[in-house]
This record gives structure tokens, C-alpha cells and sequence, in this order.
């Protein structure tokens, strides 16, 4: 009787344990099939970087035209600054060496013209003012005439300093700035990360991975438009203090044409010098 019911069981027992195998398979098969479909249904088929701006957050997206926009401004200012300050530094070059050849006011006016640049409007206003201080009573009155002469040249080398400074200040901006616009990029392409986290109730890397990655190319971005914008900006301010130098020594050597002109004999001197010293006398 024991014997029976054992091979009763056995009996039993066989298909049971092939049932159990049986749906241990086939809810594995199940699950390897449905894992797939997640993360295919949530990861977007390009990551390239075109790939992750197209399937980026709007904000996200804001971001990074408004980055590439900036590295656009950076890179077109560094080409118009370059040849601005190229040509006005071979202008102003070849004014000092024709105003070191020149020995009177007048001569530097009939030598330094329009293509000298800010060196003609140099030599302009020495001009104008001789001839302003030409009808004054005092014979003392040199060293007011040469006073009067550095004041205008000073005005002007101010004026011509701040026209060739002009677009730097956005390199300035962009460089300070642009670091923290990729960040908030990124910060808010995480934010919309986790938010598809406490959606999706899963914890899947897949599912995080693709909002990161956009929020870190927003990041990236805004260091190719800073690290450009910051380098050029420094070299342009090196290049615009040594044009503000040879600016300093073009009316230096105007005023000492002006002060040559005024230590002159009245019969040897120029018509704005004789104008002057009859006037004195």
C-alpha cells in the first residue's frame, strides 16, 4: 500500500516540477521581451549631438540657439576687431615715421592726410588752434597755446581709444555669462529627467541617460562659446593698449611740432607761427 501511494506521488510530482519550469521559462522569455521595448520606446535613436538637440526640451533648445549664436558673435568680432586693429596700427605706424621726417606744423598737415588715420585729425587740431591763438595780445602766451594743443590731442586720442574698444565689451559679456546660460541648460534638462523617472516608476539608466546627455550638451556648449570669447578678448586688450601707445606717441610728436613752430623766429616761421607772433607783438 505504501508502495503505491510513493509511485502515486512520484507520479505526480514530475509534472508538477515540468509546470513550474515550464512558467519560470516562459515569464523570463516575457520579461527579457518587455525590458527591450522600455527603453527602446524612451531612448532616441540618434545621440549624436544633431540627434540630442532635435529630441532636446524646448528650453533646452532655447539654450543652445541662443549659445550658437553667441559663438557666432564671438568669432565674427574677433575677425572685424582683427582687421580693424591691423589697419589702424599700419596707419598710425606710418604716421610717426612721417611725422619724425616733418619739421613744422604746416609741413605735417600738407604729408599726414585721411589715410593716416587718427593721426590727420592729430595734426588738424594743432593746426586749428595756432590759428585760433594766432590774434592773442599776450606775449606769454606759449606755453597756454602749447597747454591748449594737449588738451585737443588729448580729447582725441581718448575718442580714437574708445572707437577701437568698441565690440570688445560683448566678448566681455559672453565670457562671463555663457558658462552659466549651458548650465541652466543642463540644469533643466536634469530636472526633466527625473520627472520622467517618477513617471515611468522606473529607476532604468536607460530612461535617465537620454535627458543627461542633452542637459550636458547645453553645458558643453556654453563652454566652446565662453573659453573662445574670454581668449580673444584678452588678446585684443593687449593689442588695444599698445595702439593706445603709438596713439600716446603720434601726439607727442605733433606737440613737439607745435612747440618747435612756437620756439621759431617770427621771419623764419610758419604762416600760423607769424600769425601768432605778429599778433603778440
Amino acid at each position: 500500500m505504501t508502495q503505491t501511494a510513493s509511485l502515486r506521488l512520484n507520479h505526480f510530482r514530475i509534472p508538477l516540477l515540468a509546470g513550474v519550469v515550464l512558467l519560470l521559462l516562459v515569464g523570463g522569455a516575457s520579461a527579457q521581451e518587455a525590458a527591450p521595448a522600455i527603453g527602446t520606446g524612451l531612448l532616441p535613436r540618434d545621440l549624436t549631438p544633431w540627434g540630442m538637440f532635435l529630441n532636446a526640451d524646448i528650453v533646452v533648445k532655447a539654450v543652445m540657439l541662443g549659445l550658437a549664436f553667441a559663438s557666432v558673435v564671438t568669432w565674427t568680432v574677433w575677425l572685424a576687431k582683427s582687421i580693424e586693429l591691423l589697419t589702424a596700427n599700419r596707419r598710425i605706424q606710418r604716421a610717426l615715421a612721417a611725422l619724425s621726417d616733418t619739421a613744422t606744423v604746416n609741413d605735417a598737415a600738407q604729408t599726414i592726410d585721411a589715410s593716416f588715420g587718427a593721426a590727420a585729425q592729430f595734426v588738424e587740431a594743432a593746426v586749428t588752434e595756432l590759428r585760433l591763438s594766432g590774434d592773442l595780445p599776450s606775449k606769454d602766451s606759449k606755453e597756454g597755446v602749447k597747454e591748449r594743443v594737449a588738451s585737443r590731442l588729448d580729447r582725441l586720442e581718448a575718442a580714437a581709444s574708445r572707437r577701437i574698444t568698441r565690440g570688445t565689451s560683448v566678448l566681455a559679456t559672453i565670457g562671463a555669462t555663457a558658462p552659466f546660460v549651458g548650465l541652466f541648460g543642463t540644469v533643466w534638462g536634469i530636472m526633466n529627467s527625473f520627472i520622467g523617472i517618477s513617471k515611468s516608476h522606473t529607476t532604468n539608466l536607460a530612461v535617465v541617460a537620454p535627458g543627461i546627455a542633452e542637459a550636458l550638451l547645453a553645458t558643453a556648449m556654453g563652454l566652446v562659446a565662453a573659453i573662445p570669447a574670454v581668449m580673444i578678448y584678452n588678446v585684443f586688450a593687449r593689442s588695444i593698449a599698445g595702439h593706445r601707445a603709438l596713439l600716446g606717441d603720434t601726439s607727442a610728436a605733433v606737440l613737439r611740432l607745435v612747440s618747435r613752430d612756437l620756439d621759431r623766429p617770427a621771419q623764419i616761421a610758419t604762416p600760423s607761427r607769424r600769425a601768432f607772433s605778429a599778433a603778440a607783438e
